[in-house]
């Protein structure tokens, strides 16, 4: 039984799960994820739900899949529909206070908070609507090169409104802390969730001279010819206006911005810690992390997420506190679907009834040193996908299940870096994984109820030829800043 405790849970964007000192990087910086690592326990193997912004932090609120809840993408999102843990604590009597990023639909939805403070939601209330095209199938390309250039033009030395409003979260957090930590009453949660390390990799001079470009790995197979070809990934370069990847320098540079942006993260993250060391609070709270999803960063010829390779939907995991054993690593497979009734059990919240069916588990036997083997699973069905992809998991083969095109299979422990596909040469396992993945959900089934669900909202908008005038969404505002002033910032410096 697991005692009751406060909690504290720190979410990132866009943090691949491999880049911390935790997860044995040699050269990204991440002394205070190291420590939660160090003090508690940490998840090897740990997935999103799908490899976008919404869609995930949507599943990691709920504890259910896409596919459950039709929270498919980056304008169907989180509505307060469907009950959260967030709900679940709140109704208990737990104060459950959310601080920063969440990319719901809106603060006017009832989404299980006690108190939004400055929060982060869709863009105008409407989110990346342009692209339900892809219901249809008409979703235009990014063929003005300003995806590429978020990359290639814009990782060097400069400021950006995230890091402002990174800096905001922690000083509204430390706030919160000094102000209502010590209160009497049942276990609380701060859900402390920042917007780094999303792009543009735009970094200040002293964290960029931390990672010299010299010294920067190049991305695996992000050449042509060094990768398994795929018509998805194809598909998927061509609507995000990739280009063919040749500058080396470019891409030690995007690393180079990346890597200290993770920094500037882990900073945030220990001066909330450090504060809530000095309230003498860690003896009765407990401190985790994650993230909502990966970054290739190069990777296969790709830049960002919004595929079903390990870096964009492997995310570290971090727990640390009382009754949490020290240092140790668990091998578990372990979904963000499963933080629902691990945060309830953590500060003694009971599940409703209707809860019986949450797809994931309480992760505190693993924790404890109880693991069972599992399969993970992920899918997607947003942005720049011509058709809904699903991931299945078991053991070190994973197999990435493309509605209407090839599979593609992956021996995760002789090629972790997904550069030999196996599904042509493989085909009994393919087969075995595939009848594992229909016991989740009917890849066929999913694929059409998003599409359905994306022209439905489109209509909803005024339909295809409006949504054909909407603006692309590069990246979403802060709170406070235009998209004008947060996309036309000066590019920056090469340090």
């Amino acid at each position: 039984m697991t005692t009751p405790a406060n909690l504290i849970l720190f979410q990132s964007d866009n943090h691949a799960g491999q880049l911390a000192g935790c997860y044995g990087h040699p050269l990204v910086r991440t002394p205070a994820m190291d420590r939660i690592a160090t003090a508690g326990v940490r998840f090897a193997s740990a997935y999103c739900s799908s490899p976008l912004c919404c869609p995930s932090r949507s599943s990691l609120a709920t504890g259910r899949f896409p596919h459950q809840t039709g929270y498919w993408d980056n304008a169907l999102t989180y509505d307060g529909r469907i009950p959260t843990w967030h709900h679940r604590l709140r109704e208990q009597g737990h104060t459950v206070t959310a601080v920063g990023k969440l990319h719901y639909r809106s603060g006017e939805d009832d989404n299980g908070f006690t108190e939004e403070i400055i929060p982060m939601h869709l863009h105008e209330g409407k989110g990346a609507i342009k692209n339900l095209l892809r219901g249809y199938g008409s979703e235009p390309p990014k063929d003005d090169g300003s995806f590429w250039k978020l990359y290639i033009e814009r990782s060097g030395v400069g400021a950006t409104h995230y890091q402002d409003y990174d800096r905001n979260i922690t000083r509204e957090a430390v706030a919160w802390l000094k102000k209502h930590a010590r209160g009497s009453g049942k276990p609380w949660v701060l859900y402390v969730s920042y917007i780094s390390a999303h792009p543009p990799f735009t970094v200040p001079q002293e964290l960029w001279d931390l990672y010299p470009e010299k010294d920067m790995p190049l991305p695996p197979a992000f050449r042509p010819g060094e990768r398994p070809e795929h018509p998805a990934m194809e598909f998927l370069r061509h609507m995000d206006g990739m280009r063919v990847m040749t500058d080396e320098a470019a891409l030690r540079r995007i690393a180079a911005g990346y890597f200290a942006l993770i920094t500037h993260l882990d900073r945030q993250i220990g001066e909330v810690m450090k504060d809530a060391e000095e309230l003498g609070l860690l003896g009765n709270t407990r401190i985790a992390y994650t993230s909502d999803h990966g970054e290739l960063f190069g990777a296969q010829g790709l830049f960002g997420k919004k595929n079903l390779y390990e870096g964009a939907i492997r995310v570290p995991l971090l727990l640390a506190g009382p009754g949490v054993p020290q240092g140790r690593v668990v091998r578990q497979f372990a979904s963000h679907v499963d933080l629902f009734p691990t945060i309830a059990a953590a500060v003694g919240a009971r599940l409703d009834a209707a809860d019986d069916d949450l797809p994931g588990i309480d992760l505190w036997p693993a924790i404890g040193g109880r693991e069972i083997r599992r399969p993970a699973f992920a899918e997607y069905h947003a942005q720049a996908s011509k058709a809904g992809a699903f991931v299945l998991r078991d053991g070190a083969k994973k197999l990435i299940y493309h509605v209407g095109m090839p599979p593609q299979l992956f021996d995760l422990e002789r090629d972790p870096d997904e550069m030999r596909d196996l599904a042509a040469t493989e085909p009994e396992t393919v087969q075995a994984l595939e009848e594992k993945l229909r016991t989740i959900c009917d890849p066929e089934a999913a694929d059409a109820r998003a599409k359905a669900d994306q022209r439905a909202a489109a209509d909803a908008w005024g339909g295809a030829e409006a949504l054909l005038g909407e603006s692309q969404i590069l990246f979403t505002p802060p709170p406070g800043v235009s998209k004008e002033e947060a996309w036309k910032i000066p590019g920056p410096s090469r340090g």
